[in-house]
C-alpha cells in the first residue's frame, strides 16, 4: 500500500487545519520534519522543520497499524489554519519519496478493505457527513455504528443454520435420517421473513429521512400559497401577486422542520384553464402534489380542486386568515397567524411516520432485502413440496445468504464502490 496524505478539514482560513497520513511510511513522513515521534494516541506539540526552515508548530498524533481509522499506520498533523501554513506542509510532503495525495474517499476505502468498516457503515459515514438535520444525524450515526451489519449477521446466522439442516438431509439422502428437519427450517425462515418484511417496509421511511420529506402546498389560484411558503421559509422564495395564476412552476424550499429534513413545494393554483403555459404548470403541480409525502390544502370557497384527491393525513387549512373568519386550522402568510400551529401539525404528521423507520436507509439496502425475501419464499415453497425438492430449497437459501451478504459488502458490490467513494471529499 502506498502512503497517502490529504487535508482532512475544510479549505480556507480556520483556527486549526488537520492533515492526515495513512500507509507504511506515515510515521517516517512525520519524523522527516525533524521531530521526535510521540507515543501512539498521545498528542504532542512539535515544531515542523523542512530544509532548515520552520513551517509551523503543530500538534502531532500517531496511530499504530491496526489501531487507526484505516487499519494502517496513520498520523495527523493539527496545524494552524492558515492557507500558507497548510500549503507549505503539503508541499514538503509531496517532496518526500513514496508519498502521494489521497483520492476522494481513499481513507474510507482503505478502512473498508482492511475490515475496519463494512459497506453499510461506509454509507452511514457518507450520510453523517451530509446530515443537515437532527433526524438525519441520528439515523446516519446509527448506521455508521454498525446496526445494519449486526442485524445482517444475525439474519445470516439463522439462514446458515437452516441451510445446514437442509444440507445434512442431502448429504445423508441414502441413509435413514430419524429427524424431520423441515419444521425447524420453516420456523427459522418464517421468523426471518416477518423481520425482513418489517425492515423492507421501514426502509422507505428511512430513505425519506435521509433524502428529505416533500410537503406540497396546494390550492386554488390566489389562495395565498406563495405567501405562505415565503412566511415558512422566512424569505422571498416565491413571487407573489394579486393576479391569479402567477406561479407556473413548482418552487422548492428545503428547510429543517423540527429536526426533520423537509422540502416545501409551492405549486401552481389548480383550476380549469385554456392558457397552455398555465396548463403545463398545473399538470406539473398535480404530479408533484400526488407524489408528495404530505399535502397542505389551502381551502377557500372554490370547492374541490381538479386532479388532486385528498387522502388520510393531509392537512386542511383555511388560508388568508387575516381576511376571512372561520373555524378549524387557519393561517395567514401575511401576518403570521397560525404559522406555529401549522408547523406543529406538519411535524406531528411526519414524526408519526418516522416511528416506523427501519435500519435500512438506501434503495440498495431495500433491494437486497427484497431479493432475500423472494429467495426465502421460494425456498419455503420447495420445502413444503417434500424432500425431493430439498436441493432446490438449499440453493434458494444460498441465494438469500448472498443477498444479505451484499448489504455489508461481502459480495456483489464491486461495481458500486467507485460511485460510493466518489461522493466523499478528499481527506475522508
Amino acid at each position: 500500500m502506498e502512503t497517502i496524505y490529504a487535508l482532512a478539514s475544510a479549505r480556507g482560513k480556520a483556527g486549526v487545519a488537520v492533515l492526515r497520513l495513512s500507509g507504511p511510511r506515515a510515521h517516517e513522513a512525520v519524523a522527516a520534519f525533524g521531530v521526535a515521534l510521540p507515543e501512539p494516541r498521545r498528542a504532542a506539540l512539535r515544531r515542523l522543520k523542512w530544509q532548515g526552515e520552520v513551517l509551523d508548530e503543530a500538534l502531532v498524533l500517531l496511530f499504530a497499524e491496526g489501531a487507526s481509522f484505516t487499519g494502517e499506520a496513520a498520523a495527523e498533523l493539527h496545524l494552524h489554519g492558515s492557507p500558507a501554513a497548510v500549503s507549505a506542509v503539503l508541499r514538503a510532503l509531496s517532496e518526500q519519496p513514496d508519498l502521494r495525495p489521497a483520492e476522494a474517499g481513499e481513507f474510507t476505502r482503505r478502512a473498508l478493505e482492511n475490515g475496519r468498516l463494512d459497506l453499510a457503515q461506509v454509507e452511514g459515514l457518507a450520510d453523517l457527513i451530509d446530515a443537515e438535520t437532527e433526524a438525519q444525524r441520528r439515523q446516519a450515526m446509527k448506521v455508521f455504528s454498525g446496526s445494519i451489519g449486526e442485524r445482517a449477521e444475525a439474519w445470516r446466522r439463522d439462514l446458515i443454520r437452516a441451510a445446514a439442516l437442509l444440507e445434512a438431509t442431502i448429504d445423508f439422502a441414502d441413509e435413514d435420517v430419524p429427524v424431520d428437519v423441515s419444521p425447524e427450517v420453516l420456523s427459522l425462515v418464517d421468523g426471518l421473513l416477518a423481520d425482513l418484511r418489517r425492515e423492507a417496509e421501514g426502509s422507505r421511511v428511512a430513505e425519506r429521512i435521509r433524502d428529505g420529506f416533500e410537503v406540497a402546498i396546494v390550492g386554488a389560484p390566489n389562495a395565498g400559497k406563495s405567501t405562505l411558503l415565503n412566511a415558512l421559509a422566512r424569505r422571498e422564495a416565491a413571487l407573489t401577486s394579486e393576479i391569479a395564476g402567477t406561479t407556473r412552476d413548482v418552487i422548492e424550499v428545503r428547510m429543517d422542520l423540527d429536526g426533520l429534513p423537509v422540502t416545501l413545494l409551492d405549486t401552481a393554483g389548480l383550476r380549469q384553464t385554456d392558457d397552455p403555459v398555465e396548463s403545463l404548470g398545473i399538470d406539473r403541480a398535480v404530479s408533484r402534489a400526488n407524489a408528495a409525502d404530505l399535502r397542505v390544502f389551502l381551502v377557500d370557497e372554490a370547492g374541490p380542486l381538479p386532479g388532486v384527491e385528498r387522502r388520510e393525513g393531509d392537512l386542511i387549512v383555511q388560508g388568508k386568515a387575516d381576511l376571512r373568519p372561520g373555524d378549524g386550522m387557519r393561517v395567514s402568510g401575511r401576518t403570521g397567524e397560525g404559522l406555529t400551529d401549522l408547523v406543529a401539525a406538519i411535524s406531528l404528521q411526519l414524526r408519526d411516520r418516522t416511528a416506523a423507520a427501519g435500519s435500512l436507509t438506501r434503495e440498495r439496502h431495500r433491494i437486497a432485502i427484497e431479493r432475500a425475501i423472494v429467495a426465502m419464499e421460494s425456498m419455503r415453497a420447495e420445502v413444503l413440496r417434500g424432500t425431493q425438492r430439498t436441493e432446490v430449497a438449499a440453493e434458494n437459501l444460498r441465494q438469500a445468504i448472498r443477498a444479505l451478504d451484499s448489504l455489508v459488502g461481502r459480495v456483489d458490490v464491486e461495481s458500486l464502490l467507485g460511485e460510493i467513494f466518489a461522493s466523499f471529499c478528499i481527506g475522508k
